[in-house]
């Protein structure tokens, strides 16, 4: 008994290092978990991964540490396991944080203490992101209807494109040809139905254009999404040859910073309220609404702006309301015109409220203003 206690103060100490203080996978505080095989402090969730791999875990408060182990994560650690397996993350490499989908942060685990993959040693064949090309089949949902069926996509950060084909034979051309200035991809397991779903976006002339596509292999879909952020960051390179690596990454893809259903009324707040599917693009400064959430093409943008230009959000109670099911107000103040929707819960309209205050926050980007000119010229 006096060893077991004595451990696990040793642990416990061990834990309070700032490398130790935050899980090896995911970064989540007060990791309660470790791999002796590995040397590493982990949390519960990456530990579950790290258990399907044979990583040999243990929980650092419930179990019993023998005394070689506890010698053997004192000379390791999460530092040194860090220069050994994260030693060549390329920089474009989504490495997931304690909120994300458990796909991106099984493959995260899988790709740095089973394949081997940031090591710094060369392989051949090559990463299949590390290319610069990329192809392969992904089933992909039809834009009228909920059917998926199997299409072939062509990366290539060469010509800056990922190009799809509604048949495997090439020869009776592609489909479309998206170009990678404007192409997002986010995981979007819930909203597609699938744990390996993903959401591409780009733009169609003025319109926003979704796909929305998954792959039965987890390692495969996370390749992907590692291959058009590798498109991405070259293209951004070349668009913005003096930015930082600092400046440029959080621009190769991009979560929405909230997404669910509102309802929406008319131009003079009169009509009768629809039921809408909304998300905002924090980044681009858009609120963007569909008639469903898996939509293809939205119905309608409304750009965000900043206070001091005259936009403006709060609460509100609608006159003259008609067809709305839901209480709870959110008005949208715009230079041009006002917006009325309409949140099912108290709670989701604090969130709106929350998060589009955020946005309108933000200082304007020079881009932004050119945004901004657009969404007026268009009118």
């Amino acid at each position: 008994m006096a060893n077991r206690e004595k451990n696990k103060k040793i642990l416990l100490e061990l834990l309070k290092r700032p490398d130790n203080s935050r899980c090896a996978d995911c970064g989540a505080p007060d990791p309660d978990w470790a791999s002796y095989k590995l040397g590493v402090f982990v949390c519960l969730n990456c530990s579950g991964v790290h258990r399907s791999m044979s990583n040999r875990v243990k929980s650092i408060q419930l179990d019993y540490w023998e005394d070689q182990l506890v010698a053997f994560m004192k000379s390791n650690g999460n530092a040194s396991a860090r220069a050994l397996y994260e030693k060549a993350v390329p920089v474009y490499y989504y490495q997931p944080q304690q909120k994300d989908y458990e796909v991106l942060r099984e493959q995260w685990i899988r790709a740095k203490y089973e394949r081997m993959e940031f090591t710094g040693e060369t392989k051949y064949p090559p990463i299949s992101y590390t290319t610069g090309f990329y192809e392969g089949i992904l089933w992909k949902k039809g834009k009228d209807n909920m059917q998926f069926l199997k299409r072939k996509f062509v990366l290539s950060d060469r010509e800056f494109t990922l190009t799809y084909y509604n048949k495997e034979d090439e020869s009776k051309g592609p489909k479309a040809v998206i170009s990678i200035k404007d192409l997002n991809a986010t995981f979007q397991p819930e909203k597609i139905s699938h744990p390996h779903g993903l959401q591409l976006t780009y733009q169609e002339d003025t319109h926003t254009r979704n796909l929305y596509v998954y792959h039965e292999c987890p390692e495969e879909i996370v390749t992907w999404y590692n291959a058009i952020r590798a498109a991405r960051y070259a293209y951004l390179k070349t668009a913005y040859p003096t930015g930082s690596d600092e400046e440029l990454i959080p621009k190769i893809t991009r979560n929405y910073l909230k997404e669910g259903f509102m309802e929406k009324t008319g131009p003079s707040l009169t009509e009768p309220f629809k039921k809408r599917w909304f998300s905002l693009d924090s980044q681009s400064r858009k609120l963007l609404y569909f008639k469903g959430k898996l939509d293809a093409e939205e119905l309608g943008v409304i750009f965000i702006g900043t206070e001091s230009k005259g936009y403006c959000v709060k609460e509100c109670i609608p006159k003259q309301a008609r067809g709305n099911k839901w209480k709870f107000g959110v008005m949208v103040e715009t230079p041009e015109r006002q917006f009325v929707f309409m949140c099912e819960q108290e709670r989701e309209q604090r969130e709106w409220l929350d998060v589009l205050r955020q946005v309108m926050s933000r200082p304007m980007a020079p881009q932004d203003y050119t945004t901004e000119a657009n969404f007026k010229y268009k009118r």
